[in-house]
């Protein structure tokens, strides 16, 4: 809700900016609560690019439709769209319905619409396309070149690809599950026309080479390539020998290639044990792009090989462990991190660098950490780990030591801590029953 003052500043902005700039806004970011008010102020002539902030269902239901009169002024004029979505998928009972009431209206709806960009407001996932069982002529278009969308499983992937966007030539998509059973998708022509191709999954894949192998060999023309993925116990750990092998030479004008892939496997007589140099080594004849790798292995019968380009570019990070190398992860906003062996507060220390960004992390690590906290209370050279920005943090799976690190302002700094999922009796142990002094500040 808008404050007064909020209200006095929005007033004068409809009556004497807009009067001046409306008939030469080519470009309008807004957040959807202000749609009426700023449509209803002024015409927009020149208008093709819109980006909604905070954007949900209700907003197509009451404006992407030929009744509502800002309906009617965009419908025709919108070339260029970006949804900033704030439906979550936990609260979304039907993705079938969705993607029928909300994505394909707006498809229809834009008459001119060339560039279609959605996204989420945080790492909290909007609702998916499913297009299963549904006619193609759902979340079609003739015109479209552009799209950057989440979808519900890799067949919607397929679907997207299948022909009912003719013209895309550009396409970022997020899949939240890339292993749901296959289904038929009758067209798998080569995608000719595509020129770019992102592909992020956040869930950990065990169908990589059935699955999205054969979809990247049919970008014969692809020029830019990027891949976040997580691949979970196929034959062989991915490193440049299989990107060549399996991905680069199936693209002859590819220009650029980003990825950020972990294979994660079981340890079995096989596979032979590899170092990070031996894996570096599998990079010399690919010439793209600096490359950094690690490889981790863990008592557990399972290793870790991590491959990414350099610079790093992603926002999400998934299973550093305490091998990472030291390269800065800039970009990065949510961390995962895991490992068998204890994070020491050095580590801590060091991340903080690494990661100057971080507003989202999650530690799982049932290690206890070594050195005790009380030694380095009294080490009065002793560093104080410190994110600034951290909003978001989870030890619910690490041992209770994790929970007195974060805790103790003694160890660590969290000015803009306002989630913390934790262990409750780790809590009561960690704050002497909610009455210790020292966890205060940071709880």
């Amino acid at each position: 809700n808008l404050t007064s003052i909020d209200e006095v500043i929005l007033n004068r902005f409809c009556k004497y900016i807009l009067s001046r700039i409306h008939h030469n806004i080519q470009y309008l970011i807004l957040e959807s609560s202000l749609i009426n008010r700023v449509f209803h102020a002024r015409t927009y002539p020149k208008l093709t690019h819109l980006q909604l902030i905070q954007f949900d269902q209700d907003i197509v239901l009451q404006f992407f439709n030929d009744k509502s009169s800002i309906g009617q002024t965009i419908k025709q004029q919108i070339t260029d769209l970006t949804l900033i979505y704030n439906d979550t998928n936990d609260i979304i009972p039907i993705l079938k319905d969705y993607t029928i009431n909300v994505y394909a209206r707006i498809i229809t709806f834009f008459e001119n619409l060339k560039h279609l960009n959605i996204k989420g407001s945080s790492i909290t996932a909007y609702p998916g396309v499913l297009l299963y069982d549904l006619p193609s002529t759902i979340f079609a278009s003739s015109i479209l070149t552009k799209l950057c969308i989440n979808v519900a499983t890799f067949n919607d992937c397929l679907y997207l690809l299948d022909g009912r966007l003719n013209q895309l030539n550009s396409f970022t998509v997020r899949v939240y599950d890339v292993d749901a059973p296959s289904l038929i998708v009758h067209n798998k022509n080569n995608l000719l026309k595509l020129k770019y191709f992102s592909l992020t999954c956040h869930s950990h894949i065990y169908t990589y080479d059935n699955r999205i192998i054969p979809l990247l060999h049919r970008m014969l023309n692809l020029e830019q390539l990027v891949l976040c993925l997580t691949v979970r116990n196929r034959n062989g750990l991915i490193d440049g020998t299989h990107l060549q092998n399996e991905i680069l030479i199936y693209m002859p004008f590819l220009k650029i290639f980003t990825f950020d892939i972990r294979t994660w496997n079981i340890i079995n007589g096989s596979l032979p044990t590899l170092s990070n140099d031996d894996i570096q080594q599998t990079f010399s004849n690919i010439r793209y792009r600096q490359i950094g790798c690690t490889v981790r292995y863990f008592s557990t019968n399972s290793v870790l090989c991590h491959i990414f380009t350099l610079p790093f570019t992603f926002d999400y990070l998934q299973c550093l462990t305490n091998h990472f190398p030291n390269v800065p992860f800039n970009h990065v906003l949510y961390l995962s991190i895991c490992d068998i062996l204890p994070f020491e507060h050095e580590f801590f220390i060091r991340l903080s660098h690494a990661v100057p960004l971080l507003k989202h992390l999650t530690v799982t690590n049932s290690t206890a950490q070594i050195c005790k906290a009380q030694e380095q209370n009294n080490n009065q050279s002793y560093l104080i780990v410190e994110f600034k920005y951290l909003n978001f943090l989870s030890v619910m799976n690490s041992d209770i030591s994790y929970t007195e690190q974060f805790l103790l302002d003694t160890r660590t700094y969290l000015p803009c801590l306002t989630e913390l999922r934790i262990n409750y009796e780790y809590l009561k142990t960690v704050t002497d029953d909610f009455t210790r002094e020292a966890t205060r500040l940071n709880c």
